[in-house]
């Protein structure tokens, strides 16, 4: 069912928010880490007031957009005195306060890229997409079998550049949508609801700079899966490890027992870490260690490496590994030419969700609703809300419709983005009455 949204308003949308090209870029340690990512936070910014939102805030320094959708069910004041603490002197009726969330920079995954160009396919017949004729960039079912699903349905592609952007455009799109749908349909009774588009999530930091004033809420959903019908609570324990490995150069000619070459080093290194456990070889609740850049000469090299688990002692153990291997290689040189350091990122927030299960019940509601069949999968990776769910706001995650991130052969469906919308406003009017009824336009 998709009775409250139209189709073209919804693609033109997307194209817009696709066609800004706000890729962030991994090494900063502070957010934003690009300014063309505030080229979309002010767009959001302006069409947010624009559409009436209430405690519009662009944070510009680093670039946070929020908003507010003021719920309204009478107040019980009685009650209201009674609130005190950040979230609670907030609150402006005794529904839950509920966020959305969505991340407005795009990955750093194809080399060179500087533009996005976003092409619509009205009615896909089944065949093979040509993204780039010149460059020979084909996006074929055979590859990627999810496009057999989307016969007759409205796609939106790359020109094989660059990603598309829908990681996680389409979500932004859809939180939009429904903050409209609301904001014209005043006879629905919703709680207070709270919007949220967030930096550099691509580079881990999307939740380093979160103003929770602003964020103040009981439960949020990040908007950043793929299929429709996603619905995550589980994800990866994630670590990054920085191996340092130092060589010794010196002329080839004259380098008999005195060279060591970093790279060769680097390469023993990685023969120390387990073969079979990377992302070429593992899937559902099997983690991995990714070795996700390298660089070197003889004198120095550098391996950077992504550490994930579901389970938190096998984590613990994966980070042991890393460890252990660069102590072996020590000790095989005799002196420490092996350094590394490990930062950990974000933990699965299953066990902060647990507690409040509600949510993925009422998710799996409301996608059941408008004919959507939930998928409960862990997530082989993570989102905002994993680090939220641990600031004290469960978050689980829902799907956009969008498909293949972090690759040159990302789409985005229509039709599935506007189940998104329609899923996000039963969500919304739900915590109105406790009851996940069908809502009505007049």
């Amino acid at each position: 069912m998709n009775d409250h949204f139209d189709k073209d308003e919804i693609t033109d949308r997307f194209v817009s928010y696709a066609s800004v090209f706000t890729q962030s870029e991994e090494g900063h340690t502070d957010t934003p880490s690009t300014d063309r990512q505030r080229d979309l936070a002010r767009i959001l910014t302006k069409e947010l007031t624009d559409m009436g939102a209430a405690d519009v805030y662009f944070d510009e320094p680093h670039c946070y957009v929020y908003a507010t959708i003021p719920g309204n069910i009478p107040a019980k004041e009685e009650e209201l005195a009674k609130r005190s603490d950040r979230i609670e002197k907030h609150r402006e009726n005794m529904a839950p306060i509920l966020g959305f969330v969505a991340h407005m920079d795009t990955v750093d995954a194809v080399p060179g890229a500087s533009a996005v160009h976003p092409r619509v396919i009205d009615s896909y017949d089944g065949k093979d997409i040509v993204l780039n004729k010149d460059l020979g960039i084909v996006l074929s079912s055979s590859e990627y079998p999810d496009l057999t699903r989307m016969i007759g349905k409205r796609l939106v592609v790359t020109d094989g550049t660059s990603v598309l952007g829908a990681d996680d455009k389409a979500g932004v799109v859809q939180i939009m949508e429904m903050a409209s749908f609301f904001l014209s349909h005043p006879d629905i009774p919703h709680g207070t609801l709270r919007i949220m588009f967030t930096p550099d999530e691509e580079t881990g930091n999307g939740t380093a700079n979160v103003d929770f004033d602003h964020f103040a809420c009981d439960y949020a959903y990040t908007i950043d899966g793929g299929r429709i019908g996603e619905l995550e609570y589980e994800n990866f324990n994630a670590a990054t490890a920085v191996v340092t490995i130092t060589g010794k150069s010196i002329h080839p000619g004259s380098a008999k027992g005195v060279m060591r070459n970093a790279c060769l080093v680097a390469m023993e290194y990685a023969a120390l870490l387990p073969a079979l456990e990377t992302p070429y070889y593992t899937e559902g609740y099997e983690g991995f260690y990714h070795l996700e850049e390298m660089q070197g000469v003889t004198d120095k090299a550098v391996l950077t490496y992504i550490i994930r688990d579901h389970d938190k002692g096998i984590f613990e153990h994966r980070k042991d590994v890393v460890k252990k291997a660069a102590r072996a290689i020590n000790a095989r040189y005799g002196e420490d030419i092996v350094d590394v350091s490990l930062k950990d990122s974000y933990y699965n927030m299953k066990q902060k969700i647990e507690p409040h299960m509600h949510l993925v019940e009422n998710a799996k509601k409301a996608m059941e609703k408008v004919g959507v069949t939930p998928i409960i999968d862990p997530i082989r990776g993570g989102t905002d809300g994993c680090v939220l769910s641990y600031e004290g706001i469960p978050c689980p995650n829902l799907g956009t419709g969008g498909y293949n991130y972090h690759s040159r052969y990302e789409y985005a469906c229509i039709d599935e983005m506007m189940q998104g919308c329609e899923i996000l406003i039963r969500l919304g009017s739900y915590y109105a009455s406790y009851e996940l009824d069908e809502p009505k336009t007049h």
